[in-house]
C-alpha cells in the first residue's frame, strides 16, 4: 500500500499527470451530460459515427503537421455533425445509413491519407503508433500541453453552459419531439445544438479514450444510471457523477498498473454498469 501511494505521489509530481487529471474529469463530465439524451432518442450510434469522422480529421491534421490539431478536428467534426443531421432527415437516406456512410468513409479516408502522405509528414512516431494512439487513446492524455488543457477547459465550460441554458428544450425534444414541435418549439434548431455539442464532446474525448472508445464514455454512465433512477434529472446527475468517478479511477489504475488510459476508464465504466444493473435488480425485487 505504501509503495502504491509513493508511486502515485511521484507520478503526481509530473506536469503531464497534473494536467491529465483535470482534463480527464472535465471530459468525463461533458461526455455524460448528453448520454441520456442520445440513449433515449436512440442516437447512440451518432457518437460512434462522429468519432470516426474525428479520426479522419486527425489524420489530415497529422499530415499537415499542425502544432495544435484541435481547432481543425473540431471544425470538421461539427460540419459533419450538421451534414449527418441533414442527411439523416432525407427520405431516401435513413439515419443509420447516413451514419454508416459518413463514419466509414471518414475512417477509410483518414487511414488512406496517413498511408499516402510522405513519411516526413507524420509528426511523431511510426504510422502504426499514431493510428493506435488516435484510435485507442493510449497515453495521449498524459502528453497534453498547457494550451490543450486550457482549450479543453474552455470547451467544457461551453458544453456545460449550453446544456444548462437549453436544458428544458433538450428535455422536451428528448421525450416527445412531435409534441414539442406542435407547441412551437424549434426542434430542428435544438437537434442541431445537440449534434454540435456531441461533436465538441467527441473531439474532447479523443484525447482521453481514443476515437473507437468514445461511445462507451458517453453511453455507459447513462445506461448505468438508468438501471437505478427513473427521472431525467436524476439519471443525468447520477450519470455525470458516475462518469467522473470512473474517469478518476481509470486514470489512477492506469498509472499504478501501467495499462492504457482509455481502455482502463472504459473497463471501470463496464464494472460500474454491472454494479448498477445488480443494484437495480435488487431494488426492483424489493419493491415487488
Amino acid at each position: 500500500m505504501a509503495a502504491m501511494l509513493d508511486k502515485l505521489v511521484r507520478y503526481f509530481s509530473l506536469p503531464g499527470v497534473q494536467r491529465a487529471f483535470p482534463a480527464g474529469v472535465l471530459i468525463a463530465l461533458c461526455s455524460s451530460l448528453l448520454g441520456v439524451t442520445l440513449v433515449l432518442k436512440r442516437f447512440s450510434f451518432i457518437g460512434d459515427g462522429l468519432s470516426h469522422v474525428a479520426f479522419g480529421a486527425m489524420a489530415i491534421a497529422t499530415v499537415l503537421k499542425l502544432s495544435n490539431n484541435i481547432p481543425l478536428v473540431l471544425a470538421i467534426t461539427i460540419i459533419c455533425a450538421i451534414l449527418l443531421l441533414r442527411t439523416g432527415q432525407n427520405a431516401r437516406i435513413k439515419g443509420d445509413a447516413a451514419v454508416a456512410m459518413i463514419s466509414v468513409g471518414a475512417l477509410a479516408m483518414g487511414y488512406l491519407i496517413m498511408n499516402l502522405a510522405p513519411k516526413s509528414s507524420i509528426r511523431t512516431g511510426t504510422l502504426a503508433s499514431d493510428v493506435c494512439t488516435t484510435l485507442f487513446g493510449s497515453t495521449s492524455i498524459l502528453t497534453l500541453t498547457r494550451t490543450d488543457v486550457i482549450l479543453c477547459a474552455v470547451l467544457s465550460l461551453v458544453v456545460v453552459a449550453a446544456f444548462v441554458v437549453f436544458y428544458n428544450k433538450i428535455f422536451s425534444v428528448t421525450f416527445d419531439e412531435s409534441f414539442a414541435k406542435a407547441t412551437g418549439t424549434r426542434t430542428g434548431l435544438y437537434n442541431l445544438i445537440i449534434s454540435v455539442i456531441v461533436a465538441v464532446i467527441i473531439v474532447l474525448a479523443m484525447n482521453l479514450v481514443g476515437s473507437l472508445l468514445i461511445s462507451a464514455l458517453i453511453i455507459f454512465p447513462a445506461l448505468s444510471a438508468m438501471r437505478v433512477f427513473k427521472s431525467f434529472r436524476s439519471v443525468t446527475v447520477c450519470s455525470a457523477v458516475l462518469s467522473v468517478i470512473c474517469a478518476v479511477i481509470g486514470l489512477l489504475v492506469s498509472i499504478l498498473a501501467g495499462t492504457p488510459v482509455g481502455s482502463t476508464i472504459v473497463a471501470a465504466d463496464i464494472v460500474a454498469f454491472a454494479g448498477f444493473s445488480a443494484a437495480g435488480a435488487i431494488i426492483r425485487g424489493i419493491k415487488k
